[in-house]
């Protein structure tokens, strides 16, 4: 088996295409190798119940070293890949240790957007990537009476009821029309703006920052937007998005776009190199070229690919794309894309006196379902996933109705 496969990254992607190499039958040698002091762990609840609860690393870890131990994986934590050579199959590491691979699955994930007009960092200014921003930005909230928060995607919003729910004031800033733009549609975004309006969450939309006034040194910093009124906050959470961690590939001169290029089974512009989970680009079986996806799902699916095509074993059919997101008590469930839908159809049921936020809305294209959104509805996300996986064509008019369940024409 040569000198094995040399897994770079230690997150949810990497953790996969070790377990699935093992039960798919690979029998080589395998290092993963983590730029993080930590095992793999989950970064999903970060912004969540690792805020709310006071939940330290061990609640998100997704296997124990006996894991790894039983799989014969060699991990590495702490140490960092400096650069690949690809004419002698070698990672060279920033300790000076070169490793020798077979086949280097790059799993390099992303990093968050840096905020451009926050050049001097200050230790109330977060951004929430790793266990050790969500630790940081935990002590902080601990400490904190309101608080701002630029950008309102997942981690925004999901930061915004966190700390909500932990007794501090929140404002958040975007200056796209809604919330959570990128990722779902007007319908929802309505719904889960007027959910965090009623925890008196202080959104300004279509608010880009004009400014922000710190010391560097960790005083209150205040946020000037718009026509919005100064506002002074004691800590800043910045949720613009993730950048993808392309360099180690472009700099071995892998193809690279917004991500590291792939074909649809993970493998590079070099047949010896997959890249998995949210470093990539893909051409996608099924949703074609420029495929870019940050979920759990697409890092499990795709590290799941790699390793079946470095094993040989068959490929694992195409999923759905899915996505959540917890705010509150409230789930939001996603499948499928929406773009190019030709009609979409909202499924609210008939109040029933409380305060249910319960709805989904369904994306068609020529009768057929893309996508669907849920708020509190996992029957219709899970009909929903069924149904985009069948391609069959489905009746608007009972789609529409929510008293007729989710189901083909």
């Amino acid at each position: 088996m040569g000198s094995g496969v040399v897994i770079v990254g230690a997150g949810q992607a990497a953790c996969q295409a070790a377990a699935s190499l093992r039960q798919m039958g690979y029998e080589g040698a395998l290092t993963l190798i983590g730029e993080e002091s930590y095992l793999p762990y989950q970064r999903p609840p970060l912004s969540k119940t690792f805020l709310k609860d006071g939940a330290g690393y061990d609640s998100v870890q997704l296997r124990p070293q006996s894991f790894f131990e039983t799989i014969n994986c060699t991990v590495r934590t702490g140490v960092r890949a400096v650069s690949i050579n690809r004419a002698q199959h070698l990672v060279n590491l920033d300790n000076g240790e070169s490793i020798e691979y077979e086949s280097l699955i790059l799993a390099t994930g992303a990093r968050a957007r840096p905020y451009p007009a926050l050049a001097q960092a200050a230790p109330n200014v977060h951004y929430l990537r790793t266990v050790d921003d969500a630790t940081a930005l935990a002590a902080s909230l601990s400490r904190a009476r309101r608080i701002a928060i630029i950008g309102a995607g997942y981690v925004g919003m999901e930061v915004a009821a966190s700390a909500t729910q932990l007794g501090v004031e929140v404002a958040v800033y975007e200056a796209a029309p809604r919330v959570m733009q990128r990722s779902i549609g007007p319908v929802t975004s309505a719904a889960i703006e007027g959910v965090h309006a009623r925890r008196g969450v202080q959104l300004h939309l279509n608010t880009p920052i004009a400014g922000i006034h710190h010391d560097g040194q960790g005083g209150p910093l205040t946020i000037s937007a718009g026509s919005v009124a100064p506002y002074t906050v004691d800590a800043l959470v910045i949720g613009i998005g993730a950048e993808s961690n392309i360099e180690l590939a472009a700099e071995a001169g892998l193809d690279c776009g917004r991500g590291i290029m792939i074909d649809a089974v993970c493998r590079t512009s070099d047949p010896a190199i997959f890249a998995i989970g949210d470093c990539t680009e893909q051409t996608h079986p099924v949703y074609g070229p420029g495929f870019r996806l940050e979920s759990v799902q697409n890092a499990i699916e795709q590290g799941k690919c790699a390793a079946a095509t470095i094993a040989g074993k068959p490929q694992p059919p195409a999923g759905v794309p899915w996505f959540w997101s917890d705010q509150y008590e409230h789930r939001i469930q996603v499948a499928g894309l929406s773009a190019d839908h030709d009609q979409f159809i909202v499924r609210k049921p008939q109040a029933d006196g409380g305060e249910s936020v319960s709805q989904s809305v369904w994306y068609l294209r020529d009768r057929k379902v893309i996508a669907v959104e849920g708020l509190d509805a996992p029957k219709d996300f899970m009909a929903g996933r069924t149904l985009i996986k069948s391609g069959a064509e489905v009746n608007p008019d009972s789609l529409a109705d929510p008293a007729i369940a989710p189901q083909a024409a």
